[in-house]
């Protein structure tokens, strides 16, 4: 199986609420601030050298079923980079939909909760597209847009996707996410030391010294949201960062 990440990156997130690019404070619908066309954000982050694009559909996580398909087909289409996707994938069949579309990797978290089978389904058909993601809050993972907690543990839930036939994880901390206030490398660590699949961190990055810690921790990439639609620091001088 090719390693998606063979370098560190880092990867713009472009989250869709209402099909307008949002960030959400901590998870909380109701929090978003509103940053504008999905398309036009994309263009951007691919200006400033992305090689990934992180793309989530919000109403469909907390929905249920996908709801912004239309505003990520444009992006889908006239992008040659590496795309992963989530939000409202609940089926195998939403999945390879997606992944006949072109993207490469779709993101499960609820429905992989629910039915770890469906990572076993998907990979027997398409091997490495499924990111399960596993966000956690107050230290145990959670599910349905963060809203409901399972009592899993991320590192222990982590190994049992891998065995699965998940070919990389994202792991949000849902305590730190969208507040600018730094990241939580202990428990990152503790996800990475647990696989050896690609982990993919996401939530708190506030500076470009965050992006260097969770690479320091062990992850092979990090999803950045907020502190780049915010101007904390730019995409390009986070990726000349973490190459030197």
């Amino acid at each position: 199986m090719n390693d998606p990440f063979p370098a560190f990156e880092v990867i713009p997130a472009v989250d869709v609420q209402d099909g307008e690019v949002v960030q959400l404070v901590a998870g909380e619908r109701g929090t978003e601030k509103r940053y504008g066309e999905p398309r036009a954000a994309a263009d951007q982050w691919l200006d400033q050298g992305a090689e990934t694009l992180h793309l989530v559909d919000l109403d469909g996580a907390f929905e249920g079923e996908r709801v912004n398909s239309a505003a990520f087909e444009t992006i889908i289409e006239s992008t040659d980079v590496d795309l992963q996707i989530g939000g409202g994938i609940r089926t195998a069949e939403d999945a390879f939909e997606l992944l006949e579309l072109g993207v490469d990797r779709v993101i499960l978290g609820t429905a992989a909760v629910e039915n770890p089978e469906i990572v076993a389904d998907i990979s027997e058909r398409y091997p490495g597209s499924v990111m399960v993601s596993l966000d956690a809050k107050d230290g145990e993972v959670v599910v349905s847009g963060w809203t409901e907690s399972t009592g899993l543990d991320p590192a222990e839930a982590a190994g049992r996707y891998e065995d699965l036939g998940a070919g990389a994880i994202l792991f949000t901390d849902v305590d730190v996410e969208g507040q600018l206030e730094g990241v939580n490398t202990e428990l990152v660590n503790r996800v990475c030391a647990a696989v050896d699949i690609p982990v993919v961190a996401s939530g708190g990055v506030a500076t470009i010294n965050d992006v260097l810690a969770l690479q320091e921790a062990g992850a092979a990439a990090v999803v950045v949201g907020t502190a780049l639609y915010e101007g904390a620091f730019t995409l390009d001088a986070a990726i000349e960062a973490v190459s030197e």
